[in-house]
């Protein structure tokens, strides 16, 4: 975090900043990081995010698995990771210190709420003891601050209990850091206004004193001897907001229905961390969106096959878990052969896993997770803003083909946020969708002879009845058929439709070299991760490049190609190589995997370890 140059006065220039803020479950760091985040955004900085919160939904106050954390990467340049290490560690009690010192850069500000120190919470923390007294902190730039002593003497007067007013500490420590930032504090007061101002003037006027004393300490206290300013990020022209994955998948799938004229279906039922997009979907009910919160995930995916069949679009979301539970209603979706949207947001399995840490572990399940050859196509998102564009091409395949797909993104990607630039609906093509209606000519199964795609045929419909259901289709008529030879026919027929797909989704590119040492393949979340490790190693002049695939299944039709033209691959995965074995059954590469599975994303400087291993450099 070394300055760039000292501007008037004492402010001085970075480029960027990681800050990480960590306290108790209930200490509101998500909501405390959001609104540093938002104000980030209002500036023209470019961000990252990565929330990081407890799976309980109160764990123990004071415990370190009751610890939250939000860390946020904000730049006066194009940045695609929420950062390796953080460069500021806000601890607002021991076990927030104690579960996150270790990432803290040396020599990084390290600001502690001192009042919450107390012997009671160091035994929590596992302290033995105090690190604000034996030295063990010497290596950062520490500045003790009595956050909660300092926000009740602010509150002083106003008509609440002192857990309401200790619950206002977040505001405090956010007003700290936009000193500390040379941040505006209007866009966090209009909040509060909007939020509470009406509702509930009392907590309305405590947060916004909060926020002013935190902001008042960092100027008149001499413990702060320089503030310091990340400039505007130079982004492509352009209206912008900052999105997290969750939002930006919900405005995905409802624009697609809006391209293709459609209602809207979605049948759920809630689990972290696919819970935020039914909660962000449920607000575009104006736009013809129906939302049904299932009794069980079975339920949830029969009641978007039962829509879908009725002439909606219809999807249903859950995460590794319930996929589980969804796969013999999705078998069903594909051998009725209807236009089904499954969206998986991964996380740390296997069962129940870690439900709050994020994982590429479902990969296996998407493309195998049911009986028989049933093959389903699949996209994933390389950022939180990409999951937008690839809610809609998941509409857009399946409509297309007739056939179940897979939107497939992760914790990471769905919680975390950047600016995305807000497209203009000319910037789409509409979705074309034909229902059957003829029916001297209609054939239940007889197939497109592009796609491959059968006639979707409302329900109805005078003289359009046909057969439905999971057992054989007979081609062409879809009456109920045992024949060996016709079922042969219709496996391999519906299986052929996803290879199809392949030439109708745009060929795959490759970032620098198109041939070299080394190629980095990524898929999901890595995205962020390995370009960056990329570009310093090409900086330095490695021959490395890299290629991020947002299909799937099936993979784009060059990518055959592009293996062949490189020495080496590397596949960073946050799994144990699914990818990595999917490239060496078909292609025949000798991939290289790199693994993860710690239910954190990739450090950049981790695959630049492993790019500089395999280089010999």
């Amino acid at each position: 975090m070394a300055p760039q140059d000292t501007v008037e006065g004492h402010l001085e220039e970075l480029e960027s900043v990681v800050i990480r803020l960590a306290g108790d479950s209930g200490d509101g760091m998500q909501l405390t990081g959001g609104q540093f985040t938002r104000t980030a955004a209002l500036i023209g900085n470019d961000i990252s995010t990565l929330p990081d919160f407890p799976a309980e939904i109160r764990a123990p106050a004071g415990s370190l698995p009751g610890v939250s954390s939000f860390q946020l990467n904000f730049s006066s340049r194009t940045i695609y990771t929420p950062g390796d290490q953080p460069n500021v560690l806000v601890a607002m009690n021991p076990a927030g210190l104690k579960t996150n010192i270790n990432d803290l850069e040396d020599g990084g500000i390290l600001i502690i709420n001192t009042d919450a120190f107390t012997k009671n919470n160091l035994n929590k923390a596992h302290y033995k003891s105090d690190p604000l007294d034996d030295g063990s902190l010497s290596r950062y730039r520490v500045f003790k601050v009595p956050v909660t002593s300092l926000n009740s003497k602010a509150l002083e007067g106003l008509d609440m209990s002192n857990r309401q007013v200790d619950r206002c500490k977040n505001f405090w420590a956010l007003g700290l850091l936009f000193w500390l930032y040379n941040r505006p504090l209007e866009p966090t007061v209009a909040f509060l206004e909007q939020r509470f101002g009406q509702r509930n003037p009392v907590v309305y006027e405590a947060n916004k004193r909060a926020l002013h004393a935190g902001y008042n300490y960092g100027e008149t206290t001499e413990i702060f001897t320089t503030a310091y300013q990340v400039r505007k990020a130079k982004l492509p022209p352009g209206k912008y907001r900052n999105i997290t994955g969750a939002e930006a998948a919900a405005l995905g799938f409802v624009t697609a229905a809006r391209l293709a004229n459609k209602e809207l279906f979605y049948g759920s039922y809630p689990i972290t961390p696919a819970s935020e997009i039914l909660h962000e979907i449920a607000a575009y009910k104006h736009f013809g969106v129906k939302t049904f919160q299932a009794e069980d995930e079975i339920a949830a995916v029969t009641s978007a096959v039962g829509a879908v069949f009725g002439g909606a679009l219809a999807m249903t979301t859950s995460a590794g878990p319930g996929i589980s539970l969804k796969s013999e209603g999705i078998n069903l979706a594909h051998m009725v052969e209807l236009p089904l949207v499954i969206a998986d947001i991964q996380r740390a399995g296997p069962s129940t896993g870690m439900p709050t840490k994020t994982e590429q572990g479902d990969l296996y399940q998407c493309m195998f997770g049911r009986n028989s050859d049933a093959a389903c196509a699949i996209v994933a998102p390389a950022t939180p803003g990409d999951c937008f564009n690839m809610a809609i091409e998941a509409f857009r395949i399946a409509t297309k083909f007739m056939t179940p797909v897979f939107y497939l993104s992760d914790g990471y990607l769905g919680n975390g946020s950047e600016p995305w630039r807000i497209p203009s609906a000319s910037d789409f093509e509409p979705i074309e969708i034909t229902h059957a209606s003829n029916p001297e000519t209609f054939q239940p199964y007889e197939r497109d002879p592009q796609t491959l795609a059968r006639p979707w045929a409302i329900p109805g419909t005078p003289g359009l009845e046909h057969r439905i259901g999971g057992l054989e289709k007979a081609d062409i008529t879809g009456n109920v058929n045992y024949d060996p030879l016709n079922h042969e026919k219709m496996t391999k027929l519906r299986n052929e439709k996803i290879d199809r797909i392949a030439k109708f989704i745009p060929e795959q590119d490759v970032y620098g070299d198109a041939e070299g040492e080394l190629l980095v393949l990524t898929w999901g979340s890595t995205y962020g991760a390995a370009l960056t490790a990329v570009d310093r190693l090409r900086e330095s002049g490695a021959s490395v490049s890299h290629a991020h695939l947002r299909y799937l299944n099936p993979f784009p039709k060059n990518l055959g190609d592009i293996l062949q033209r490189f020495n080496q691959v590397l596949i960073p995965e946050l799994n144990l190589g699914q990818l990595r074995l999917l490239i060496r059954g078909k292609y025949l590469v000798d991939a290289v995997g790199l693994s993860k599975v710690q239910g954190t994303p990739f450090k950049v400087t981790e695959i630049q370890a492993k790019c500089e291993e395999l280089l010999g450099r």
